[in-house]
């Protein structure tokens, strides 16, 4: 009794220690994820306040018209400043988050083989709180639904009249940046192939003019300009929260364990359709030049007529957690400009599972 006693206690803390590990490790990703999706929404509500106190003080006689916009457009600012600053914040908790993973800090899964107790000779082995043990551990493994961490990079640029070429963009100097928290969800009880896959990414898009120019606002048209210095780097920036969906293949093999069927996802071939739709939280400018000797960098922040929703498709393929991943968005960068262009990006794909 008091050695099944020691191999019970033992058991227990590693079934804790572990699945404390997988719960901390959970409950941070839904915890930034939430984050992420709030500061947006709570900053744009507390400046739905602010304005519609300035429209008060317009109303009253208390402020002119030329003061109130200008009161506007400062809350505006500070704002923007706001989300900017706590969306950075919660991004590079993820980073911290996703590389603790990577360097095997934070175990998800957890694997029960990899757990030796030795019950073999126990007169316990055949008692029903055994069994249940064992069960528990099998229907462990056969989750339907399982979370991963997003991150992708890759080149990015401008599809204008239908085609890529001839690009007014550095083609390897414009990159796009991903990274978020996804879950795939098995569709079928006894089947592995079918996927439903969902999440919340943030979406980094940059764009390098050529030649050194810069977009420059012209009423409702943004136009890319020769500047009148020259330019040692220009760079487009905008910042999007979205929601992607897919419908994912996945070719691993359901494994046979004491007549058993377990399903397990990312061991094999995968491909994945379908689409994304999401909200622009930033855009910036940055130009870097020379002036007397000195370097200068300029950012300019605004909306330079940008499109604040974006939609479009999205397609995958990889083996194991590595894919080839395509996106487009259907909409346009701009709204109103003369020549419709929509963003297209081309990378490399990390599902962590």
């Amino acid at each position: 009794m008091k050695n099944f006693t020691i191999y019970v206690a033992v058991l227990l803390s590693l079934l804790a220690s572990k699945m404390v590990a997988q719960e901390t490790f959970e409950a941070k990703a839904h915890a930034i994820a939430d984050k992420i999706e709030n500061i947006t929404k709570e900053e744009k509500a507390a400046l739905k306040i602010e304005i519609e106190a300035v429209n008060k003080e317009l109303e009253t006689g208390t402020l002119t018209k030329e003061q109130a916009d200008s009161k506007k457009m400062i809350l505006a600012e500070t704002r923007s400043k706001n989300i900017e600053t706590r969306i950075g914040q919660a991004q590079d908790e993820l980073k911290d988050l996703v590389q603790q993973k990577v360097d095997g800090k934070i175990q998800e899964q957890f694997e029960h083989d990899k757990i030796v107790i030795s019950f073999s000779k126990s007169k316990y082995k055949n008692t029903e709180k055994y069994k249940k043990w064992k069960d528990s551990i099998a229907n462990a493994s056969e989750r339907r639904t399982t979370s991963q961490f997003v991150f992708a990079a890759g080149v990015n640029n401008l599809v204008t009249k239908g085609a890529v070429a001839n690009s007014d963009y550095r083609y390897w100097g414009s990159h796009f940046y991903e990274w978020g928290v996804s879950w795939n969800t098995r569709l079928f009880k006894n089947d592995n192939l079918v996927h439903l896959k969902y999440g919340m990414s943030l979406m980094y898009n940059n764009l390098r003019p050529t030649e050194s120019r810069y977009f420059v606002v012209n009423g409702n048209q943004t136009d890319l300009e020769v500047s009148p210095i020259h330019l040692e780097d220009s760079r487009f920036r905008n910042v999007y929260i979205a929601v992607p969906l897919h419908l994912e293949f996945d070719f691993t093999k359901a494994k046979d364990k004491d007549g058993k069927k377990i399903f397990r996802t990312h061991e094999s071939v995968r491909f994945g359709i379908g689409g994304y739709a999401g909200v622009r939280v930033k855009s910036k400018q940055i130009l870097e030049f020379e002036e007397g000797n000195r370097d200068v960098i300029q950012k300019t922040k605004g909306n330079f007529n940008a499109n604040d929703f974006i939609y479009g498709v999205s397609t995958y393929i990889g083996y194991k957690e590595t894919s080839l991943y395509l996106k487009y968005d259907l909409n346009p960068l701009f709204k109103d400009n003369a020549i419709k262009q929509n963003n297209i990006s081309l990378g490399v794909r990390f599902d962590f599972n």
